[in-house]
């Protein structure tokens, strides 16, 4: 990992190109993931089946994308008393803090006569997108937790899952437990681009939902871009990113590390350091050359650091500070002797981990708020996954007669300014004026 003194060109130069990486939505893949909605569209489970084969190597019928109760059934004597126990204490963590998040609806009158409110409802229905994981082999097991959970605890009636099967057709039981354990109702034997084609629009098998949450790869990412408005996603999130800040009191190792569980996800992924020590940043580096040739994703986690990794070293903790707001990471880990003095001064983040002993993969499993979060700078405006993302909000107006008259000259001015004779009329109707033209 290459060492940069912040302010420099250089250091500047490397920034820059993090920030503005490429995160490989090329016109290719828009077109190849365009072809595949529109073929889910007109050819419902005869296009998911065609792909399966295709791509997953898999032979399914129309009666075997949908999994069966037998197969739910079978998957919870397939895995371990420690799973499910290790499984169960991340689900209450997950409720506990999920919970905090419900939003009431609510009304109030002023002395005017004027009544306004709002309605806070679930939507009917949401569709959960867990990625394959090496064919199975890796079941992504808490994306199934922090997508069901929040829909769940917003009120949605029927929350679906789908996930690529493996080659003999079946999926990671693993998965289907933890299905079971958060009350998703239906889990579909299908992945990528086609999944999120039949959530958004529906088919013989699987009905249309009203949001679709979950991670996935650029294919999933754009389909999910593509659906967007004929139905609700959470987000489009790109490859992962840490960045830390640290005063150089710290364990080194630790940071390597930490940098290192993010560097591993993608070659695009991003790892920063940013530090007021630059024997810290040495050693750091150092370790983390160490650590890597340990890792089983060993090449994908070298090309992430070579491409989008660095270590940055400023004069104070303020100009790291700043720094991260301006990078808006995914994840922000604050490495300092007192953490929660810098904590009023984040402001683009999706998560902040606090301390030496927070490192991201404890957000990502355990903690309780969501690891679904925004990439690619969109902390500057946007939120990780949570209730909100599955309710929907209704405004309430009630005007008297009263109230009306006394507001009314202020609504047919604002009108009259930008020319809209309608509105000023369904006005001054009510106000016994006869219908008139601006």
């Amino acid at each position: 990992m290459e060492i940069y003194k912040y302010p420099s060109y250089a250091a500047e130069e490397k920034l820059n190109k993090i920030i503005n990486r490429d995160v490989g939505f090329s016109e290719k893949n828009i077109a190849v993931v365009t072809d595949i909605i529109n073929n889910v569209k007109k050819n419902g489970d005869n296009a998911l089946i065609e792909y399966s084969m295709r791509f997953d190597l898999c032979k399914l019928d129309r009666t075997s994308l949908t999994v069966s109760k037998k197969e739910m059934e079978e998957a919870k004597k397939l895995v371990s008393k420690d799973f499910l126990i290790s499984l169960d204490t991340a689900i209450d963590k997950i409720k506990r803090f999920h919970t905090k998040q419900i939003e009431k609806s609510w009304i109030e009158a002023d002395e005017n006569g004027i009544i306004t409110g709002q309605l806070v409802n679930p939507v009917n229905s949401a569709g959960i997108y867990v990625p394959g994981g090496k064919g199975g082999q890796t079941p992504l097991v808490s994306s199934v937790l922090m997508g069901a959970l929040p829909a769940k605890i917003a009120g949605v009636k029927n929350i679906i899952m789908t996930t690529p099967p493996t080659k003999n057709g079946t999926v990671n039981p693993h998965l289907l437990a933890a299905a079971n354990r958060v009350g998703i109702d239906s889990v579909f034997k299908v992945g990528s681009a086609w999944a999120v084609a039949a959530m958004a629009f529906g088919t013989e098998t699987i009905r249309k939902v009203d949001v679709i949450a979950g991670p996935g790869n650029i294919y999933v990412t754009i389909a999910k871009k593509l659906v967007s408005g004929a139905v609700g996603i959470d987000m489009i999130a790109g490859p992962s990113e840490i960045l830390i800040v640290a005063d150089g009191f710290g364990s080194s190792e630790f940071a390597a590390a930490d940098l290192l569980s993010q560097a591993e996800h993608d070659v695009k992924a991003s790892a920063i350091l940013i530090t007021v020590s630059e024997k810290f940043a040495e050693d750091t580096t150092r370790a983390l050359s160490l650590q890597i040739q340990k890792l089983t994703r060993k090449d994908i986690a070298e090309q992430s650091i070579k491409s989008y990794g660095a270590a940055f070293v400023v004069e104070d903790i303020e100009t790291g500070i700043r720094l991260a707001n301006l990078i808006a990471p995914e994840h922000l880990q604050l490495c300092l002797k007192n953490p929660f003095d810098y904590i009023g001064k984040i402001k683009n983040a999706g998560a902040v981990f606090i301390g030496e002993y927070t490192p991201e993969p404890v957000g990502d499993y355990i903690a309780g708020p969501n690891h679904v979060l925004p990439t690619a700078g969109a902390a500057r405006f946007s939120s990780g996954l949570s209730v909100a993302n599955f309710i929907k909000k209704t405004n309430l107006i009630s005007y008297n007669r009263t109230a009306f008259n006394k507001e009314a000259k202020h609504i047919i001015k604002l009108a009259s300014t930008e020319g809209l004779d309608a509105h000023i009329n369904s006005i001054n109707i009510r106000k016994g004026y006869k219908v008139t033209k601006i």
